[in-house]
């Protein structure tokens, strides 16, 4: 995940878009070099449900002698987020898929697999950090959570965020991080200078904007302090918590992520496209659709929940796109017809039309070689506005813009960040807003694009972009390794 593939894409790993599934039994070798980048990201698997047990981090260090951008860290801790449910997530997920109806909900959060002790009976699965005063400690925080942005927030501790999506960003003081599942972001704690008298609570809970109920549970951790000789050592030291926002707090959202800025120096400059040449505007949110014949189903008026982009809901290829792509037998795989703008127009984050049925198809957009796309999401509010985390594969983007309300393409344009902007490969489409982004299409091959909130992906809100190869030798895609999954 965030990975650039370039010219890798048979390494990119989502089922159906650029490789079969691995088979029950069978194995294939990601081959792929990592070029350009470094900083946090992380790996999961990309096929129905699966990822919410299946994931880990990757930890991409600066080339040798080469410095962070701010104070060596005494120490690095990877902090991965999770979200676990008592059930079976296949059973879960196929179960709401066959009525219609939304999900159950997630039992707890983890940190690092450990869900803490606000939980019952897991007081002994416990994250702890342990740390020394005076020091430096760089957390990498992943969310690998399926279906929440996490708050986090440690007691009486100030975070500075230096990292998001492994691109440098200029430092920013804060005692709340808003992680969006698919997004990491690394964070310099500085420790106190003296032993306090008391340990801290690590704490992450959801920010939630939708309308259906979610997992209203507090993942914790424990900072602790290590001790000089001896002192305190059988006192049982207070526990302080942290305050986190209300679960709904989307201010407090959308300051957090306007603040993420670009170092945009000579050493890490901020490459955003200056002109574009493809404009596409985005839909993203809930719809219906029909439910099948002889069946009866849990949404509203015997329909079956759905989502979609410019109301087009993704249906799933039984072949992947990319292979279709490359030996040119897309006809009945897909279409490149996916529509650049809505079907129609409506006042987006106001009532919402009469009719809120979703079409469903195959369709994927067509670019160029080296292409520049801006691409504006806008949020619905149909069934309910919601934030929605979209996850780019293959590219990083810049992030230009974004506000609350419509979209306006005469006022909005002009007040784009094309300085400094936000460099990301997830960002939240905000929950009755917009945010626009600019990304080069200098990867040939098929790559995905979907709500990192893994219902919202099942039920359909995802699209694919399919670029072409250029002229030169180093513009094409290669051929299939050998052990490619076979579908």
């Amino acid at each position: 995940h965030g990975v650039r593939q370039l010219r890798s894409g048979w390494a990119d790993g989502p089922a159906y878009i650029t490789q079969c599934p691995i088979q029950t039994g069978q194995s294939y070798v990601y081959n792929f070099t990592v070029t350009g980048q470094r900083g946090t990201l992380f790996w999961h698997a990309h096929i129905s449900w699966l990822r919410a047990t299946l994931y880990g981090p990757i930890v991409i260090l600066p080339k040798r002698h080469a410095s962070y951008p701010f104070p060596q860290p005494f120490k690095e801790v990877p902090m991965i987020f999770g979200e676990w449910w008592k059930a079976d997530t296949e059973k879960i997920i196929n179960q709401a898929l066959q009525t219609g109806a939304a999900p159950n909900i997630s039992d707890a959060f983890t940190i690092n697999g450990l869900p803490g002790p606000l939980y019952n009976c897991s007081a002994k699965d416990t994250f702890k950090l342990k740390v020394k005063p005076g020091k430096t400690y760089l957390l990498r925080m992943i969310n690998a959570a399926l279906n929440d942005e996490l708050f986090f927030s440690i007691a009486n501790h100030t975070l500075t965020v230096v990292e998001t999506d492994a691109v440098y960003v200029k430092p920013i003081k804060t005692k709340v991080v808003l992680i969006t599942p698919g997004q990491t972001t690394n964070v310099l704690l500085k420790a106190k200078h003296k032993s306090p008298n008391a340990s801290f609570l690590i704490a992450a809970r959801p920010y939630a904007t939708g309308p259906a109920s979610f997992d209203n549970t507090t993942t914790a951790g424990v900072l602790e302090y290590e001790q000089p000789n001896n002192a305190n050592k059988n006192k049982k030291l207070p526990l302080l918590k942290p305050a986190l926002p209300k679960f709904n707090d989307t201010n407090f959202a959308m300051q957090f992520s306007k603040k993420i800025r670009s170092l945009a120096t000579a050493k890490f400059p901020a490459k955003v496209p200056r002109k574009v040449d493809r404009l596409f505007f985005f839909t993203v949110g809930l719809g219906l659709s029909p439910c099948p014949q002889n069946q009866t189903c849990q949404g509203p008026n015997n329909t079956m929940l759905a989502a979609s982009i410019n109301n087009v809901s993704f249906a799933q290829p039984n072949i992947a796109l990319l292979q279709a792509h490359f030996f040119n037998k897309s006809k009945g795989v897909y279409t490149t017809d996916f529509p650049a703008n809505p079907p129609f127009k409506f006042n987006y984050t106001g009532t919402p039309p009469s009719n809120i049925m979703v079409s469903s198809g195959t369709r994927a957009v067509a670019l160029p070689f080296n292409a520049s796309v801006e691409v504006v999401m806008q949020d619905t509010s149909i069934i309910g506005a919601e934030s929605h985390p979209l996850h780019l594969h293959g590219f990083n983007f810049f992030v230009v813009g974004q506000g609350f309300g419509n979209f306006d393409p005469s006022k909005d344009p002009a007040k784009f960040n094309l300085v400094d902007p936000a460099e990301r490969n997830t960002v939240g489409v905000p929950s009755g807003g917009w945010v626009a982004i600019r990304f080069l299409a200098d990867n040939p091959g098929a790559w995905f694009m979907h709500c990192h909130l893994e219902v919202h992906t099942s039920w359909g809100l995802k699209m694919a972009w399919i670029v072409n190869d250029g002229k030169g030798p180093k513009q094409k895609l290669p051929p299939p390794p050998s052990d490619l999954p076979k579908c």
